[in-house]
């Protein structure tokens, strides 16, 4: 197969969507759906991609950030316009355009691998997708002549009844040569009822040039276009399934899978086991025989192997090695470490931080901004007081300290190895290795106080009565 050059549609504004987001940059399954079809044209190895944008151009450029051409249509005249203004950038050109839309993110690259071959089997000036659906309205319909040769393609707005009652629509993947797309455009009208340049109308001046035209017919889930919130929750469904049944394929478990999310750029170990609620977003990564409890939510991070979340952990960008355990209820915000055999219990919050090997911060604790070393004890109640409302600071617990419950450490301080800071303290300076930090005031006991008390408070109500 001789290597094409493709032609992305994403100009659209997608008003049904009723979004200020360009169409083509909402989300489906964790990226954008412009991104699949971008990696199905990339899988072609095309001579060149140009992607034509107009709605909030600059926001879908930046997506696009180098990696296909950019032609802009400003203001939008229909698809047929939209191609002309990407053909500026292929003027050089000569051999089979393909030509995508930016809104069929379940398009494989397989498919328009095969409608290519067939292409150029046949020797067209034009082949195109079509598939069959029950309901087709807002599609064009495929018309059909002698010998069920295509004649022509009618737009829904434009349909007459007969051409409305037709199933066969078009799917609007194109295989055109270059040198007679060029041509057509240039004869392209806009007498319709949208006053727009219709792509479609290419295929009515082949058939009239006596020109051969094709039609490969494609799977209907494939070229499902998005165009509205109700189409992005089907396709979304549909996404989310496919990356389900791909990683059960391998080797991991969902105890209740249609309650899992595992976004397309995720990894998973084998006999990792996933529980009803799981939520796996971004570029999250999850070693071999892990177990995410029920509710819990991983923000690009990365797990090592046996690592244990337990239920209802909200983890954002960070990493948590071998054998570490987390939670319930525990927040891991971005840039935080857990080191080997670590554990966080429930009610623990870490920001930028990093627990040691072995170390066990158990309940009701904040570590921001803190350094910890291994087999490190950190008692309930213990925060870092980490921000001196302009400044952060940082804390420093070296290895083998043992912090008791309720402990404030007022950064920056540095504890050494093997201290111990008693229950209840206040550190505000640096703690020497070994040594013992006692900082809260000191008991006093008075003996029978409570009792005289309860009596003063008796003869006055009676005093009252």
């Amino acid at each position: 197969m001789t290597a094409p050059a493709v032609i992305i549609l994403a100009a659209g504004r997608g008003k049904r969507m009723k979004s200020h987001t360009p169409k083509v940059l909402h989300s489906v399954g964790g990226r954008p759906m412009l991104e699949y079809v971008l990696r199905t044209a990339e899988a072609l190895a095309p001579v060149q991609t140009v992607v034509v944008v107009g709605h909030r151009a600059e926001a879908v450029e930046a997506f696009l950030a180098g990696r296909a051409a950019v032609a802009r249509q400003d203001p939008p005249r229909g698809t047929g316009d939209a191609v002309r203004c990407a053909m500026a950038a292929l003027s050089a050109f000569r051999g089979t355009a393909v030509i995508l839309s930016g809104d069929t993110p379940l398009l494989s690259a397989e498919t328009v691998a095969r409608l290519l071959a067939g292409h150029e089997r046949s020797g067209a000036a034009l082949t195109l997708a079509t598939t069959r659906i029950p309901d087709p309205g807002g599609y064009g319909r495929v018309v059909r002549g002698a010998g069920d040769a295509v004649t022509a393609v009618v737009e829904e707005r434009d349909a007459a009844p007969e051409h409305r009652a037709i199933s066969e629509v078009n799917a609007g993947i194109y295989a055109i040569e270059s040198s007679y797309l060029a041509a057509a455009l240039t004869l392209l009208k806009a007498d319709n009822a949208q006053g727009e340049y219709y792509l479609t109308d290419v295929i009515g001046i082949a058939v009239a040039q006596g020109r051969l035209v094709c039609a490969e017919a494609v799977d209907a889930e494939e070229v499902i276009g998005i165009n509205s919130r109700g189409d992005l929750a089907r396709v979304e469904a549909i996404v989310r399934e496919r990356v389900r049944q791909q990683w059960m394929a391998q080797g991991v478990t969902m105890l209740d899978p249609a309650r899992v999310l595992i976004d397309t750029g995720v990894t998973i170990g084998s006999d990792t086991v996933l529980a009803p609620g799981v939520w796996l977003e971004g570029a999250t990564e999850i070693g071999a025989a892990c177990v995410i409890g029920a509710g819990s939510h991983i923000i690009s991070s990365r797990l090592g192997e046996g690592v244990e979340i337990k239920d209802h952990c909200v983890i954002d960008r960070a990493v948590i090695e071998d054998g570490a355990s987390v939670g319930p209820f525990a927040h891991l915000r971005p840039d935080t470490v857990l080191r080997k055999k670590s554990k966080v219990g429930n009610f623990v919050e870490l920001k930028k931080a990093e627990l040691g090997a072995g170390s066990k911060a158990n309940h009701l604790t904040y570590l921001g901004d803190a350094t910890i070393g291994a087999d490190v004890n950190i008692g309930a109640g213990t925060i870092t007081c980490n921000y001196d409302g302009e400044h952060k600071h940082r804390t420093v617990i070296e290895d083998g300290v043992f912090v008791g419950s309720d402990t404030q450490f007022v950064a920056p301080v540095r504890v050494g190895k093997g201290a111990i800071i008693a229950a209840g303290a206040t550190v505000t300076a640096d703690v020497p290795e070994d040594a013992l930090v006692i900082s809260r005031v000191k008991q006093v006991v008075k003996p029978g106080w409570a009792k005289r008390l309860r009596e003063t408070r008796g003869k006055k109500k009676e005093t009252r009565g």
